[in-house]
């Protein structure tokens, strides 16, 4: 475990650097993804103005909903398949295997490193986001305290999710067209598209027996003062759970996949 861990802190220091050296394009990157919740904000405060409320959520409540949003989906950003189909035809898995660190532990902090670069990026846009839009957001300690866990535990879901999926790769060469099925289910049961009290009740307990809302939702409307302390602890237990669930589903595939690999490369 002490030299898993220093790994973890070697990778994330690496990915940390990394991204210091782009930062600039990094602060585009993330102006870009402003696009998708800046538009879903103008149309459900639009809704919220005229019919008051809607699933529990009113003008104020949206704002900071969406506000919030941005930061999770900047957490939320994982390894996705398109890299495993690359890694795939260029052996680079085969680089992989060498080392003596699972590979999944590898990117997990390597993409954790970056993070920091993208909190600290992150921090003006939604100052400006405040200004324009004035959200109603007065967390307690303990709600701060708790979506600080509950976004690296989302993160960590989403990254075990997409690595599953990415897994396909070593049985197909589209396993990138699987991951646009789940980016889609991911928009309609996670809260990424709206808040799930506004969807239909058979979405919500689709959703309630999924992972996905464990990687958006949760950690939202943990900061957002929509859920009890009780809730904030269920919800904190069901994103464990969903981690150790897919660590397994990781390590079960993986042994299988490995016995799959052939490199091969232009």
């Amino acid at each position: 475990m002490r030299r898993l861990l220093a790994v973890y802190a070697a990778e994330a220091r690496i990915g940390l650097q990394n991204q210091l050296q782009y930062r600039v394009s990094v602060f585009f990157q993330l102006l870009g993804f402003l696009i998708e919740p800046v538009v879903y904000l103008v149309v459900w405060r639009t809704v919220a103005e005229k019919a008051g409320t809607v699933g529990g959520y009113d003008v104020a409540d949206f704002t900071a909903y969406y506000i919030v949003w941005t930061l999770v989906r900047n957490m939320n950003l994982a390894l996705t398949p398109y890299v495993w189909e690359w890694w795939i035809q260029r052996g680079r898995v085969s680089d992989a295997l060498l080392k003596p660190v699972h590979i999944y532990h590898r990117e997990l902090a390597s993409f954790g490193g970056m993070k920091i670069v993208w909190i600290l990026l992150w921090i003006p846009i939604a100052i400006g986001l405040t200004i324009a839009f004035r959200p109603s957001l007065d967390p307690t300690w303990f709600e701060i305290a708790t979506f600080a866990v509950a976004i690296w535990t989302g993160y960590v879901v989403r990254h075990s999710i997409l690595f599953v999926v990415g897994l396909i790769s070593f049985w197909t060469t589209r396993a990138s067209a699987l991951f646009e099925i789940v980016v889609a289910l991911e928009l309609l049961l996670s809260g990424r598209l709206v808040p799930l009290s506004v969807m239909p009740q058979w979405v919500q307990d689709v959703a309630a027996v999924l992972p996905f809302k464990w990687t958006f939702q949760f950690p939202i409307e943990t900061l957002i003062g929509k859920l009890s302390p009780e809730e904030i602890l269920v919800g904190l237990v069901a994103q464990v759970f969903w981690i150790g669930v897919l660590a397994g589903a990781i390590a079960l595939i993986w042994r299988r996949a490995i016995r799959r690999y052939t490199a091969v490369g232009a």
